[in-house]
């Protein structure tokens, strides 16, 4: 484990809170509004996600980094500076005013849609997708399919947190994830 994961570990295990019962009951909620609003534990944690996107010889390997709607933008906009390389948010359908890709896909309750602009990646583009938590996959999975329809190709996932007890590896295959904490 590099240095720059181990902090973000840390960091998360000091400042994300067990909020008992909600949404509903006999689900625990991982807030991660105090880990935002302590800068120390916010640059170990982007460190840690932009970690995904550079070789082993600290070389960037990656153009683009997408978020995911909504909190995916905190995290990855920083996460895209700290590479050197662009960010460009995956919407909820109608939110972006030009020609778009959408994919729509299935919740665990429901479904959605996300949308990405036609043009925010191009064609040999290498992608990393960000987002805070990993679940079933759907939303990861529908993301990387709007980054392949624009003939880019998604070169990691990396989140917060990965939920263990769902199936989110079944939707991804072999793409390569890293989660900086495994819920489980």
């Amino acid at each position: 484990m590099t240095d720059a994961l181990a902090r973000a570990r840390d960091a998360l295990a000091r400042l994300v809170v067990d909020v008992p019962d909600h949404p509903e009951p006999g689900v625990v909620f991982k807030d991660i509004t105090p880990l935002l609003a302590d800068p120390a534990g916010l640059a170990a944690v982007v460190a840690g996600l932009a970690s995904a996107g550079v070789h082993p010889d600290g070389a960037p390997r990656v153009d683009v980094v997408v978020g995911m709607e909504a909190r995916g933008f905190i995290l990855a906009a920083p996460v895209a500076l700290a590479l050197g390389a662009g960010f460009v948010p995956v919407r909820k359908a109608g939110k972006l005013p030009r020609e778009v890709h959408a994919v729509s896909y299935d919740l665990e309750y429901g479904s959605a849609t996300l949308e990405l602009h036609r043009d925010a990646v191009a064609p040999g583009d290498r992608v990393l997708l960000v987002d805070d938590v990993l679940a079933t996959g759907g939303t990861a999975r529908a993301t990387a399919d709007l980054v392949e329809a624009c003939g880019a190709s998604v070169v990691g996932v990396a989140v917060l947190m990965d939920l263990a007890f769902l199936p989110w590896r079944e939707a991804l295959g072999d793409v390569e994830v890293t989660s900086l904490l495994t819920v489980g």
